[in-house]
């Protein structure tokens, strides 16, 4: 306790009172002594209620238990067991039909389809692969996997292997977005005329079948042309580069299909990772502050030679109509804070010597950090609809889910945000929760984002649940 530091009635570990004071808060407008002031308030009021929160989940665990044990070897009444959740409350009411409130949601969420990854926060080069994994080239995945049905031999080029993938590329290209006339596999040269895509084969010029695939086109420096289209709200770029290895040897210069791949990602401050203390979660911090702030890298050795990775930026594209089109390059990045059973010793209460609730502290410092993205005037974004998305796991029930409800609610009016700026994401992996899911959504229906299912926990919860049943 002497070694850690007095913020109104939280004992906050040095390292983790730095990072807030020198790193997390410069930038967000928000005074040191009035954060840790409303920190310490918040602290008040919801430990008390998380703690409620479990000593229910435990009460509920015991009349389960000694309801099952009373009935030691006797058959199970499916009926009279559901009265007996309903009784206890395990099993709530189950309202009308509502309208879900949530605004101000990004198209990775609302609108977009594509895949989400889970990476642990405190490995900077795994976040940073994830963050820039919104875009992947379609023959780099082809060459180095077996999805041709073998692997890569040797360590140069295959060129045989290379046609085999550019072959598999242009039978894709034909049948997300084929052409009037004719195959990608035939054509000599790719055009843009009048805000048109144009597809040569000799003195034959073809267009796509559905015209308004073509989303836009740039010239960068890095490629004579680069072709967006556009399928089911997903990206696809070809890349137009007759002075490279792969280009130089196709017969239109193509030199890579590019893909519009993971459109968002949960970095994790939870299963993936054990941040037991104040160092552990200021390495969680730390990174997710680099990630919003656009600076996070990381450096590596491969091949004998130093790497550094960094997140990819934003790129322009001109569009048909002649208006810029900027397209994102990193995945939309939501933050997994870990659930109401966990404490950590990184602050601890002055008074009572209690840890505080691990949930809390990653609600306040996860979004607070989330701010520096909502301040941003100009470059990349990673919400552009000034949300922040949290995932929270392991929450039993509706009321667990009002209690997040409420504790983002009071986050957002200490740190001058306007209410419901935190979308949440609902981990649907406690069987209480599967169980009430529609009344769980409701307790959240003005910021629920989306529902997350983790089966294995679910399954996990059942067979805890049901341990005496077996007896």
């Amino acid at each position: 306790m002497a070694e850690r530091i007095d913020k109104h009635g939280l004992m906050v570990a040095p390292e983790l009172a730095a990072f807030i004071k020198d790193e997390a808060l410069p930038g967000t407008g928000i005074d040191a002594d009035e954060f840790w002031k409303g920190f310490a308030a918040l602290a008040q009021e919801f430990g008390p209620r998380i703690r409620d929160a479990l000593s229910d989940r435990s009460k509920l665990q015991a009349e389960i238990d000694a309801w099952h044990l009373s009935r030691k070897g006797q058959q199970i009444d499916a009926e009279e067991y559901r009265r007996m959740l309903e009784g206890i409350g395990y099993l709530v009411p189950e309202g009308g039909d509502f309208e879900i409130g949530t605004k101000g949601t990004d198209p990775e969420i609302a609108h977009t389809p594509g895949p989400q990854l889970v990476v642990p926060i405190t490995n900077a080069r795994f976040a940073l692969n994830a963050a820039n994994a919104r875009w992947g080239s379609l023959y780099d995945a082809l060459y180095g996997t077996d999805a041709l049905g073998s692997l890569p031999q040797g360590k140069g080029y295959d060129e045989e292997r290379g046609a085999q993938v550019i072959a598999w590329g242009r039978r894709h290209l034909d049948e997300v977005a084929p052409l009037d006339g004719t195959s990608w596999a035939e054509i000599d040269q790719l055009e843009i005329k009048g805000g048109t895509l144009v597809a040569s084969k000799g003195d034959a010029e073809h267009g796509l079948k559905e015209p308004e695939q073509f989303a836009g086109s740039a010239t960068d420096g890095k490629a004579d042309l680069q072709v967006l289209l556009e399928k089911n709200g997903l990206l696809i770029e070809i890349v137009v580069d007759p002075s490279s290895q792969i280009g130089g040897s196709d017969r239109a210069g193509i030199s890579d299909i590019r893909l519009e791949s993971a459109v968002s990602t949960i970095m994790d401050c939870e299963d993936s990772v054990a941040a037991v203390d104040a160092e552990d979660k200021v390495l969680a911090y730390r990174n997710w502050l680099g990630l919003m702030q656009g600076t996070l890298q990381a450096s590596f050795m491969k091949g004998g030679e130093e790497m550094t990775r960094r997140m990819e930026g934003d790129r322009e594209f001109t569009a048909p109509d002649g208006s810029t089109r900027t397209v994102k390059g990193r995945s939309l990045m939501l933050i997994r804070n870990v659930g109401h059973l966990m404490t950590n010793p990184a602050i601890i209460g002055k008074d009572d010597e209690r840890e505080i609730s691990e949930g809390l502290m990653d609600a306040v410092i996860t979004v607070l950090i989330a701010m520096h993205d909502l301040r941003k005037e100009d470059g990349p974004r990673n919400s552009t609809h000034g949300s922040v998305y949290v995932v929270k796991p392991k929450m039993h029930g509706p009321q667990e889910v009002a209690l997040s409800n409420d504790m983002f609610s009071a986050v957002e009016k200490m740190l001058g945000l306007p209410q419901d700026t935190v979308k949440l994401g609902i981990m649907d992996e406690e069987r209480r929760t599967s169980a009430n899911l529609k009344e769980c959504i409701r307790a959240a229906r003005n910021r629920v984002a989306f529902i997350n299912t983790g089966f294995l926990d679910r399954t996990g919860d059942e067979i805890h649940t049901s341990m005496e049943a077996a007896r």
